[in-house]
């Protein structure tokens, strides 16, 4: 009698400590990377006391690099998976690098302007890069899950850290300083790069679609300008226009994609099991956090008169328990916690924080900090697990693109999150400024202030007390639009999960 056969699939290869060490290795130019977004918060005014720019030159030093970044990340994802996604790291590695010696020392507002695009085109290689690279080397599933909560925790600890540090250096040093902190890191990696990390690339990835590039740029681009500016300047015809055409490129750029024999995004990947479902939480996350910041960073300082500085380092407190929450998210995975349910609770955990923030006043600092710590921590919850899903649902060969989509996905949710949330506390505080007051002062809460200076004694005070109340109320009132939002993101997620079936994967 012959016992039948049965197929066993063999554990995938447990990563050593030289791929440990490389992740070590990437977690610099992606801190880098996610600092450079922040990292002129404090430097601007001594850029303008120095170089003079324009309004104009001056909003375009600061947004430059975002909006570079943005348009260019599916672009490089798909060039990585096509040309290696170590050599684009490194490439863009020396781009960076060279970029903040030029923006460093830069004598000109044009050369600064110009200098964080390149900084912009780097960031683009080097966000999917790394992500991509963690993907292939850690394959077994529980200890990609580690690697990528850590790669999250860099991620969003280097968006706070940029402000603290540049605030610093600037202080002791010059603003050019801010620029040059890249190089080191660079440098390393640079070094270490091609001993550690491996290289890997899609064996078949057919003909660039350099097409996609204009188109996917067109997509992107309007839409993040549209939807930035919305929440400071109201729904005008220019912004909504240019949200609207970026749509229309959308459109024509998913077109292309399901009709070009080699597409620069395969359909493909949205066959992955859960692929699709980890974008759109993804992007709720991205909403979720971006939507708070609007309003926390303004509170901190304009409402409890707190110092730029002073602003940034009380903003580190929640960090701690932001930076445990995606370790705790992979270990009650890998524990055999549905993965449904961890993403539930993270949603709920943010919800719970956006409850919190709408209970604040005029005078709650540790209320508000709290509320950020608690909002943080389930949105990394959540975040870690759907980096996790995306990155596992990807074919190896497309962990590029897959991982551009992903942070793609992030511009957009950040954009869509100021927009909603900002432009529902921008209408709550114009609705509690007095109508006999400026029009300047029901712009702006800073606004406000500014004109309060102006005005003699009580009649300043009483508007600046007004101005104060109404941000505040504004802030609740986006904050419970925040929690609802939350709320049903985690009801959905349940759901979501569980009929894609990669809910315990």
């Amino acid at each position: 009698m012959t016992n039948p056969t049965s197929t066993v699939t063999a554990p995938a290869p447990r990563a050593g400590r030289r791929e440990w060490t490389a992740l070590g290795v990437l977690m610099l130019p992606l801190l880098l990377v996610s600092m450079d977004v922040s990292v002129l918060y404090f430097a601007i005014p001594a850029i303008s006391a120095d170089l003079e720019p324009s309004g104009t030159q001056q909003l375009w030093i600061f947004d430059i690099y975002a909006f570079v970044l943005a348009g260019l990340l599916m672009t490089m994802g798909s060039l990585g998976d096509r040309i290696g996604r170590r050599r684009l790291l490194l490439i863009g590695a020396a781009a960076f690098g060279a970029a903040s010696l030029i923006a460093a020392y830069a004598d000109s507002a044009e050369t600064l302007i110009a200098a964080r695009a390149v900084l912009g085109i780097g960031g683009a290689t080097l966000m999917p890069s790394t992500m991509a690279l963690i993907r292939t080397m850690f394959t077994d599933p529980g200890q990609r899950a580690k690697a990528i909560g850590l790669w999250s925790g860099v991620m969003t600890g280097g968006i706070a850290l940029g402000s603290v540090m540049s605030g610093v250096l600037v202080e002791y040093f010059w603003w050019g300083s801010v620029f040059l902190v890249n190089l080191p890191a660079m440098a390393l990696l640079l070094v270490l790069g091609p001993v550690l990390l491996p290289e890997s690339r899609d064996p078949a990835p057919g003909r660039f679609d350099w097409p996609s590039v204009p188109l996917s740029m067109a997509a992107v681009l309007p839409v993040i300008y549209g939807l930035k500016e919305i929440p400071s300047e109201g729904w005008h015809t220019e912004y909504v226009l240019s949200v609207t055409v970026g749509l229309l490129f959308a459109a024509l750029f998913v077109h292309r994609q399901r009709t070009a024999a080699d597409p620069m995004i395969s359909p493909a990947l949205f066959r992955g099991r859960g692929f699709a479902a980890a974008l759109v939480l993804n992007l709720v996350c991205a909403f979720g956090m971006m939507g708070s910041a609007f309003f926390t960073t303004q509170y901190l300082q304009s409402v409890l008169g707190k110092s730029a500085l002073e602003a940034a380092l009380w903003a580190l407190l929640p960090a701690v328990p932001i930076g445990m929450a995606g370790p705790v998210a992979t270990t009650l995975v890998q524990r055999g916690v549905d993965r449904a349910y961890v993403v539930t609770a993270g949603f709920t955990v943010a919800a719970a924080g956006y409850a919190l923030l709408a209970l604040a006043g005029t005078d709650s600092m540790w209320l508000v900090l709290t509320a950020c710590a608690v909002l943080a921590s389930g949105i990394v919850m959540v975040l870690s697990q759907m980096t996790d899903l995306a990155l596992s649902s990807a074919p190896t060969e497309r962990a590029g693109s897959a991982s551009a989509l992903l942070e793609t996905g992030t511009e957009f949710g950040g954009a869509l999150g100021m927009a909603v949330l900002g432009s529902i506390g921008t209408a709550l505080y114009r609705h509690g400024i007095p109508a006999s007051a400026p029009a300047e002062a029901r712009e702006t809460l800073g606004g406000a202030l500014a004109v309060a200076t102006r005005l003699p004694g009580r009649t300043g005070d009483a508007l600046a007390t007004a101005a104060r109340e109404a941000f505040t109320h504004g802030m609740q009132g986006a904050a419970i639009a925040g929690a609802v939002i939350l709320a049903g993101a985690a009801a959905a997620a349940t759901t979501t999960l569980r009929r894609s079936r990669v809910s315990d994967k």
